[in-house]
């Protein structure tokens, strides 16, 4: 690694960390700071509009497009401010991490000009309309069709895990528009309203009684002719662009969640004592090791991409980095459970806390809630998943990196 931050980037880094003291709340820095429910929901609601106004929503973008146009290592350094002060950095994931980009990338001018603006204001929420409920991992089989229809495409099918679906005021989404060529070439990438008729939207409940994801059911729905990005039938190719920005991580924050997690499983085994069991520390120690691997592996990738050098191994790291990080949480989840024992599935994990249910039942609500350490077991089976799952992974990697014949069809 050959990688040093320019006297502008550190600049740049004093006025940032400036922004943040004066708009988070009062306290914010503090140690042992805490905000009520009212108050996390008032933060939430005003912090987008926050931060649009500093700029800082997609800071990366050129500045014709709202942006700020910062340089790599500047953006780098807004990351690293934010994640240090715990502040969200987005407005609407769906939006401006994996639509935004993608429009940005192969947008028409007009879908610029007209999506790029509320992105960046917060104004459009955003939903991802590309698993089917026969089409996961292998996504280019989907069965959802497009048909013209004058000025209009006509859609039908259904799609399912799409998370937020329900607030959505739009969907990108895949649809067949051309059944007679091969799978992969008759995919277009649609802009699709969800606030119409044809359009069914349906909660998943999950075991917490949340929501989150859904299945989405259209029925004659209809976009106009002019919502294809990247050109009709180039829809794979504009997907595998929105993918790799779901893929991606910050090169130096995207480990820290993990050395956070880590710090509080150190913490918990020395409190219980745990701490003295050989497997624990072994496990306690590979956590560490595999994160520190995950921190080097994206300061190479960074590395590479400021000084324009080509690395052979950095040009899979979008793809087995997240195959990574997803199965070694996974794995650090399941060691987590074996550090707080038995009770971190059903209450909260600090000991003196109330049962969950028991919480509930005095804010007027006796529905079962998983304890934080649970919900967090509960994410890390689906990282393997999302965002392409590591078996498929797997196979990019044998066929397109080692050389290996693709699996015989069936």
């Amino acid at each position: 690694m050959d990688l040093t931050y320019p006297p502008e980037a550190e600049t740049f880094r004093k006025e940032i960390r400036g922004w943040l003291e004066e708009n988070l709340p009062a306290g914010w820095f503090d140690e042992g700071f805490e905000m009520t429910a009212d108050e996390k929901k008032a933060f939430n609601e005003g912090w987008p509009a926050k931060l649009f106004a500093g700029g800082w929503i997609c800071a990366a973008w050129p500045t014709e497009y709202g942006g700020k146009g910062l340089s790599t290592m500047e953006n780098v350094v807004l990351a690293e401010e934010f994640a240090n002060a715990k502040a969200p950095l987005r407005a609407d994931f769906f939006g401006d991490t994996l639509v935004g980009p993608t429009i940005l990338q192969h947008g028409t001018e007009e879908q610029k000009k007209y999506f790029l603006p509320k992105i960046l204001k917060g104004e459009m929420a955003w939903c991802q309309g590309f698993s089917e409920p026969d089409s996961g991992s292998d996504l280019a089989s989907l069965k959802t069709t497009a048909v013209l229809d004058g000025d209009e495409w006509v859609i039908n099918g259904q799609k399912v895990w799409t998370t937020q679906a329900q607030y959505a005021d739009y969907c990108f989404l895949l649809a067949r528009t051309d059944p007679d060529v091969k799978k992969q070439a008759g995919i277009s990438y649609l802009l699709v309203p969800m606030k119409q008729d044809g359009i069914e939207v349906r909660g998943i409940v999950q075991p917490d009684g949340t929501a989150e994801f859904n299945e989405v059911f259209f029925d004659g729905a209809r976009c106009p002719k002019e919502n294809v990005v990247g050109g009709l039938n180039n829809g794979w190719t504009v997907a595998n662009s929105t993918l790799s920005h779901e893929r991606g991580m910050s090169a130096t924050t995207g480990f820290r969640r993990f050395a956070q997690e880590l710090d509080l499983m150190v913490a918990e085994a020395r409190r219980n004592g745990r701490i003295d069991d050989p497997i624990v520390r072994q496990g306690l120690a590979r956590y560490h090791s595999k994160i520190q691997i995950l921190r080097i592996n994206g300061l190479r990738s960074l590395s590479a991409t400021v000084n324009k050098t080509r690395d052979p191994a950095v040009a899979v790291l979008g793809v087995t980095n997240k195959m990574f990080w997803s199965e070694m949480h996974r794995d650090a989840m399941e060691l987590a459970l074996d550090i707080f024992g038995a009770s971190s599935m059903l209450v909260d994990t600090q000991p003196e806390s109330q049962t969950w249910p028991a919480v509930m039942r005095a804010k007027g609500r006796d529905t079962y809630r998983p304890s934080p350490m649970m919900s967090s077991f509960f994410f890390s089976r689906s990282e393997t998943i999302w965002g392409g799952t590591a078996e498929i992974q797997r196979n990019i990697v044998g066929e397109k990196v080692l050389g290996l014949p693709r699996e015989p069809k069936a």
